[in-house]
């Protein structure tokens, strides 16, 4: 059994594992960030990191949702380097133990974003969970955004 962090956006349900899950934040300020890609909301000071807020709506082709509606949830990726990254959500369902066996393949039809997205789907209580694959949803380019915005010396001394 592995434990995973259910949340939600618009209609469908997503888990992550908890192991790849450092914080999740109810309200959160995020600061814009001009000429960056349309699914990267801005940024947020964690820990004294500097991070990209990932529009997950915007990523799954999902429809806009008002920006003062989402939690943001930070990740850490699997990948080597590990990567660091936070992403919105409409809402935290809660914590479950799901075991590999009900891990179920997901056929392609009517998804409207990247397969390579989902690793599987569960049933539980009637509803269908989405399994993400994290390291394919958040990206190396999604954090070098931040890293060509990173402000030079001479812009912070103004």
């Amino acid at each position: 059994m592995d434990t995973y962090l259910t949340f939600v956006l618009g209609e469908e349900c997503f888990a992550v594992s908890v192991s790849n899950v450092l914080e999740v934040f109810q309200k959160q300020p995020v600061t814009k960030i001009p000429r960056t890609p349309e699914h990267i909301l801005g940024i947020i000071n964690f820990r004294g990191e500097i991070l990209p807020v990932v529009d997950t709506r915007c990523k799954f082709s999902l429809p806009a949702s008002p920006e003062d509606k989402h939690i943001v949830i930070v990740f850490e990726t699997n990948t080597i380097p590990k990567l660091t990254i936070a992403a919105t959500a409409d809402a935290v369902q809660g914590v479950i133990d799901i075991s590999s066996e009900e891990i179920k393949p997901v056929p392609e039809l009517g998804l409207s974003y990247n397969v390579t997205f989902i690793q599987g789907a569960v049933r539980k209580d009637e509803t269908f969970i989405l399994m993400l694959n994290i390291d394919k949803v958040f990206s190396a380019k999604d954090l070098a955004v931040v890293q060509e915005i990173q402000p030079t010396e001479e812009q912070t001394q103004h």
